[in-house]
């Protein structure tokens, strides 16, 4: 659901740490584009030449940042890309150049060395914001059409990919295909649960013990503040390190336990938390989901207008448990009700319905430390629900294992591809589109 939380603990160390772009000057031909682009309704615009004879361009549309790269030969045609989901109380900011930072991981990179455009706009808050980027989005595009661009392609990853979905679904022929990585592609009651679930059963099963999480246990409100008290908004970068570094710390603890002894309490700990959360038994697919449920519960409860998702009723359930430990878990564990108009939002922006028809690429990884599997399998089934699978190719991404910043532990990737995938998606999706014929496999 993130672009933050799998790097965060080294990213807010570096975010006020980025270095300017080398400067370079444009050609008059790109100067009248530039010109075009102000009187199609963009402001602020800082343009500045690429080395490889393009140019970028920052800007705000209706008071929202964007940022795009123009190559040198233009084919006239766009792909813009919707990011994920990141930490509340973070700015809310876009690269100026989308290849230079490439958000998409490299999707973007090989769109725009093929001759076209790329580009993507801020959303409107931190956080979740699933309608503003549909928005937002659209705003772009109208105005690249404004400028010129005749065609336009689509990609999003984590939260972003449920952006993708809604766009297609919801403005039939806005875009020529469409690509999801990692994506939120079935609904946020399964995501959000999932996130939860997996909160409410470690807080179970670690009460009491020294790997408990800091703060706040209510899980329905966030156990730790992701901005500082008032007065110390100078420390911000800093504040939240700590904070992170906090709940990924009693975490890792517990896992380190678990190895060095793997018939002891905590390896019994980690084994009932995963079956009863339907987790992997993983330290990313522990610590990504609940940092994002510790941090994020009261942004969800604002953005979708109450409580998305109630445990209410559930009868929580695993092979490992006896039945008076199955007992004693229902009665232990912590419940929360669901709001109707938060579940009517929620479906609004957005319960996939796998009615679209713009060719639609979607790839997930079977281990993902954020986003899990079953998004792919709602899809799925949504589709073949609606007779739609002339419409959806999806793939399978090898898992990948990466580093924790700050735990010494390695774990489940969330968006685990490569550049070199993330290139394959663009060529799968633009071929696909420009042939007409739905791709039998996938070199992936």
């Amino acid at each position: 659901m993130l672009r933050a939380f799998s790097t965060a603990l080294v990213a807010v160390l570096l975010a006020s740490c980025g270095s300017s772009p080398e400067r370079r000057a444009i050609t008059p031909v790109q100067q009248h584009l530039v010109d075009r682009m102000s009187r199609a309704g963009a402001a602020a615009i800082d343009a500045n030449g690429r080395a490889d004879g393009g140019m970028s361009v920052a800007g705000t549309l209706a008071g929202r940042a964007f940022g795009i790269a123009v190559p040198a030969r233009w084919n006239g045609q766009a792909v813009l890309f919707a990011n994920g989901y990141s930490i509340p109380g973070t700015p809310v900011s876009v690269p100026a150049d989308p290849v230079a930072k490439d958000p998409s991981g490299g999707f973007l990179t090989a769109a725009y060395r093929q001759g076209f455009a790329v580009g993507q706009s801020a959303y409107d808050k931190p956080a979740m914001a699933v309608k503003s980027g549909v928005a937002n989005t659209l705003r772009l595009r109208g105005w690249f059409e404004r400028i010129g661009a005749r065609r336009f392609y689509l990609g999003g990853a984590s939260m972003g990919g449920n952006i993708v979905m809604a766009l297609i679904e919801q403005h039939p022929g806005a875009f020529a295909g469409a690509m999801s990585a990692c994506g939120v592609t079935g609904d946020w009651d399964s995501e959000v649960g999932a996130l939860v679930d997996l909160r409410a059963a470690y807080t179970f099963y670690t009460r009491g013990t020294k790997y408990a999480l800091p703060g706040n246990h209510d899980i329905a409100v966030n156990g730790v503040s992701p901005t500082p008290p008032a007065g110390l908004g100078f420390a911000r970068t800093p504040w939240l390190f700590w904070q992170l570094k906090r709940m990924s710390g009693v975490i890792a603890e517990l896992f380190k336990a678990a190895r060095a002894d793997p018939n002891g309490p905590e390896a019994r700990m980690v084994a009932h938390i995963a079956s009863v959360a339907k987790a992997d038994a993983d330290p990313a697919s522990f610590i990504f989901p609940i940092m994002t449920a510790m941090v994020s519960m009261e942004d969800m409860r604002a953005s979708f207008g109450g409580v998305v998702y109630g445990n209410v009723g559930r009868v929580y359930d695993s092979p490992l448990l006896s039945a008076t430990e199955k007992a004693a878990l229902n009665a232990g564990i912590q419940r929360v009700a669901s709001d109707a108009p938060a579940r009517a939002f929620a479906v609004r922006w957005h319960q996939s319905t796998g009615r679209f028809g713009t060719p639609l690429v979607a790839v997930h990884n079977r281990h993902d430390g954020l986003v899990f599997a079953e998004q792919a399998t709602l899809l799925r089934a949504r589709v073949k629900a609606a007779g739609n699978q002339a419409h959806l190719f999806q793939l399978w991404a090898p898992s990948l294992q990466k580093d924790i910043p700050g735990t010494g532990l390695k774990g489940w990737a969330h968006c685990g591809f490569t550049p070199r995938q993330a290139a394959v998606l663009w060529d799968t999706l633009h071929g696909w589109v420009e042939s007409g014929r739905k791709p039998a496999t996938g070199a992936y």
